[in-house]
């Protein structure tokens, strides 16, 4: 009824022009209060909303991994929040219990010095092994069983062309796939572009800090930590990163994802990255010049990332941005071809870049056949919601709580808000 009162009220102005200046008065808190709201409610986040983090480094329970996809898991009721569903991390992958870390303990410092039984150690922990491949290999195929892909960009420059994709599952944060074809570039010099962290910190803005904390001269496998720069809103975020790249001729699968790594502690801020996966398959293409010749080579790149941020914001954000990333790819590959045609020595990223496990063609169709034989896995419970939106959703309904009770504008602007409020935080039900 006061809904009702206020708006009869001001359709009873003598004027259109009064009419409207009285509804644009009348809208404008709502919009200043919505976005208001939101900034409150993000930057007032409780200290319960880490405890996801405090409790899985005090838990011992095993979770599992499979085919390099991660699994989604809810923590134990928690006294006074049980009716708050916490995200824990979703990338752990351990296969062994206490027997095995027994095991390791008793092991000597010098056995970690070889390559070959350290890179064993950590194939047992999930870290990057063949399944990862597989799954890559499927990716591309587009024979993973996930939802389709949705077209959302078709740029091209004179030297390169750009296509993305993207879709969103049924859990976890949206994935993207691009396709990007460079032309007169060879696959190996993208395959060494990609790996290399220390040119990436000349043309990547967003990365300002990188360092590899192991990698294998024997496999390849490699071990990196990055921090990225976010917006002045949220605090920078850190990567531990495991990478590996497969050769099958001139063609490169090159994986990269989140690890676990217990010799980096845990810290505020930088915020720590767990659910992280980009991966890429490299080959080479024919030319647009239609000649026939093989001089082009394309990147089918596959992401996704939960950054701890809504993910309708994060898919606002990446659709901004997207292109304007891209375009500074192709002049710095230009610029990273020069370098490598004048003689600059390699760096170390882009030495480990060069050790690849081979494969050949008949190896990457026996994983699909292993694949195949052992797909009775056990399903993801389906009742299970998606946990990565129930947090936001409280703190943007909380926002617009806490500043609704501190405005005296009456019970009509606060049921406004409230209403409001509870509509932006569904739209990732319709999204």
């Amino acid at each position: 009824m006061a809904l009702a009162s206020a708006f009869f009220q001001i359709l009873q102005q003598p004027t259109i022009g009064d009419v409207l200046l009285e509804l644009m008065l009348f809208m404008a808190p709502l919009w200043i209060a919505i976005f208001v709201g939101v900034l409150v409610g993000w930057s007032w986040k409780p200290k319960w909303a880490n405890l996801n983090r405090v409790f899985f480094e005090d838990s011992t329970a095993s979770h599992r991994w499979s085919s390099g996809r991660p699994l989604l898991t809810a923590c134990a009721s928690i006294p006074r929040l049980n009716s708050v569903k916490l995200q824990l991390p979703r990338w752990i992958s351990w296969i062994a219990g206490n027997d095995f870390e027994k095991e390791t303990s008793s092991v000597s410092s010098n056995s970690s010095s070889d390559c070959s039984s350290s890179q064993l150690e950590r194939e047992k922990l999930g870290l990057v092994t063949e399944d990862d491949l597989e799954h890559l290999c499927r990716l591309v195929e587009e024979k993973d069983g996930g939802p389709a892909w949705i077209q959302m960009m078709d740029r091209s420059t004179a030297t390169m062309s750009y296509k993305a994709w993207r879709r969103d599952p049924e859990t976890g944060p949206p994935q993207y796939r691009t396709r990007s074809v460079f032309e007169d570039a060879t696959p190996e010099m993208l395959r060494d572009f990609f790996w290399d962290d220390e040119f990436r910190l000349k043309w990547d803005d967003m990365l300002i800090h990188a360092e590899t904390l192991e990698d294998c001269p024997i496999t390849g496998n490699m071990v990196v930590k990055w921090v990225r720069k976010f917006p002045f809103f949220c605090s920078d975020r850190e990567y531990i990163i495991g990478r590996r790249i497969w050769e099958s001729g001139r063609m490169y699968y090159c994986v990269t994802k989140g690890v676990p790594c217990s010799s980096v502690p845990r810290h505020n801020k930088p915020r720590r990255v767990d659910l992280y996966y980009s991966s890429w398959c490299i080959r080479a293409v024919e030319s647009k010049r239609g000649d026939g010749q093989l001089t082009a080579s394309e990147v089918l790149l596959f992401h996704h990332e939960d950054m701890g941020i809504p993910w309708e914001i994060a898919k606002l954000g990446v659709r901004q941005g997207m292109w304007g990333t891209v375009k500074k790819i192709d002049p710095s590959v230009r610029a990273y071809h020069g370098e490598r045609t004048s003689g600059a020595s390699l760096s170390r990223c882009a030495v480990m870049a060069q050790i690849n496990t081979k494969v050949s063609a008949d190896y990457l169709r026996s994983l699909e056949c292993r694949r195949t034989s052992s797909s009775e896995v056990e399903p993801l419970d389906s009742s299970e919601k998606p946990l990565g939106r129930n947090i936001p959703k409280l703190l943007i309904v909380g926002g617009a709580i806490a500043l609704a009770c501190s405005l005296d504008q009456g019970l009509l602007t606060k049921a406004v808000i409230f209403g409001v409020a509870r509509r932006f935080a569904n739209i990732g039900k319709r999204l």
